[in-house]
């Protein structure tokens, strides 16, 4: 019903009509001769737009809209100008109306025709919205189940994922995390999660056909992909690497995101297991967030002496008391080389070398800096315990927050 009604509107308006739902993805477009723009290319290839289409419209608030919008000429992204007409059930907002208007030359006639044609759009969209919020809360419900609960429901929530054909039977599955950085005091709200949405989508497409889920749960989204035979690495990173790039364009222009990180847990071998490779990935996301010097793209198996750290998490480190020589020097701002110093010749195993070079210290500086930590400190680093207990307690420190390096 929808493509008839979308098609019998393009033939009277003599021009291209597209109707997305709420979330910008495709529902249905017109038949055409040509496709006028790169815009409308992609989002009928990729069946949504781009996230540098939804940064650009963001500015437009489409989803608070109750009457035509007109977007102007976008030369960099390829993009024509447009009307956008909200497609309304009872003021709930279910999707967009697009008309192409290359020459801008709808007449005020034309567009109430289309506000008119919208309101027949509206039946029909939302017939087809509650069929696919039945089958979509089918699939949350059994992405939650399976990553979110209990080991009791794990089984059952793959076999639904499997049976009801939102994925393939697979030997093993691997899970990300992707995660916003919010901005001091900035709260996640629903231009987030529509990021998140979009960016999990885009990087679905990328994807076979039922080789992933996604699920955008608060302020994070989580994918879950199914691997086939050996895990392949560069196979997750790349994966990893597409969801990285969506959320940035996602997140592009949103006040309250100040950056983005994706968690990689370890691959498993049985899909009702999803819940083990989730929680190493929302660990490592959680670490990456935090800790200024791990990859934006965090994976668990790669995390080191992190790993370890993240299993006490839900202890309240804040409250470990470390080495006092390090109590007393995280207090001191002019304190702060010393540590940076001590813990780069402590990551370096105590080569004096690779120290000066990678601080870009002369070594008698380095061993000055070095004396005074320990005097200062009231520390032995010849005594390997000492060693140990200093190292380990920098990197408590920065993953509490208590000591931030400048670098």
């Amino acid at each position: 019903m929808l493509q008839h009604l979308v098609d019998s509107l393009a033939t009277k308006l003599s021009r291209p009509a597209t109707v997305e739902d709420r979330r910008q993805r495709l529902v249905v477009y017109s038949r055409h001769s040509e496709l006028p723009d790169a815009v409308r290319h992609a989002s009928i290839l990729q069946r949504c737009v781009s996230a540098e289409v939804l940064a650009w419209l963001r500015q437009f608030e489409l989803a608070k809209a109750r009457h035509p919008v007109r977007i102007p000429h976008n030369v960099s992204l390829g993009m024509l100008p447009r009307v956008c007409i909200p497609i309304r059930h009872h003021d709930l907002l279910l999707g967009y109306l697009w008309l192409i208007d290359a020459d801008e030359s709808m007449s005020s006639e034309q567009i109430a025709l289309a506000e008119t044609a919208a309101q027949a759009f509206a039946f029909a969209l939302h017939r087809e919205v509650l069929a696919g919020e039945l089958a979509s809360n089918r699939e949350t419900e059994a992405i939650r189940n399976l990553l979110l609960c209990g080991s009791d429901v794990q089984s059952d929530a793959a076999r639904t994922l499997i049976d009801c054909g939102h994925l393939d039977p697979s030997p093993g599955v691997v899970v990300l995390v992707a995660r916003p950085v919010l901005a001091p005091d900035a709260e996640p709200d629903i231009q987030v999660r529509l990021a998140l949405e979009h960016a999990l989508v885009n990087t679905r497409y990328r994807l076979p056909a039922r080789h992933a889920v996604h699920l955008v749960s608060h302020s994070d989204g989580l994918l879950l992909f199914g691997t086939e035979g050996e895990v392949d690495e560069l196979t997750v990173d790349l994966y990893a690497s597409h969801l990285d790039h969506a959320l940035q364009a996602a997140m592009s222009g949103l006040e309250q995101v100040s950056s983005s990180v994706i968690g990689v847990g370890q691959p498993r071998s049985e899909l009702a297991q999803a819940r083990d490779s989730y929680l190493e990935a929302d660990q490592a996301a959680r670490i990456a967030a935090s800790m200024p010097d791990v990859s934006r793209i965090a994976r668990w198996s790669q995390l080191g002496v992190y790993r370890v750290l993240a299993q006490l998490f839900s202890q309240d480190l804040g409250e470990l008391v470390l080495h006092p020589g390090l109590e007393r020097l995280f207090t001191d701002p002019e304190a702060l080389p010393l540590l940076q110093t001590l813990e780069t010749y402590l990551d370096l195993s105590g080569n004096a070398l690779a120290t000066s070079k990678r601080l870009k210290l002369h070594r008698t500086s380095l061993y000055y800096r070095i004396q005074r930590f320990e005097h200062l400190a009231g520390a032995n680093l010849k005594d390997g315990n000492e060693r140990l207990c200093l190292h380990l307690g920098l990197k408590l420190a920065r993953f509490t927050g208590r000591y931030r390096p400048a670098c």
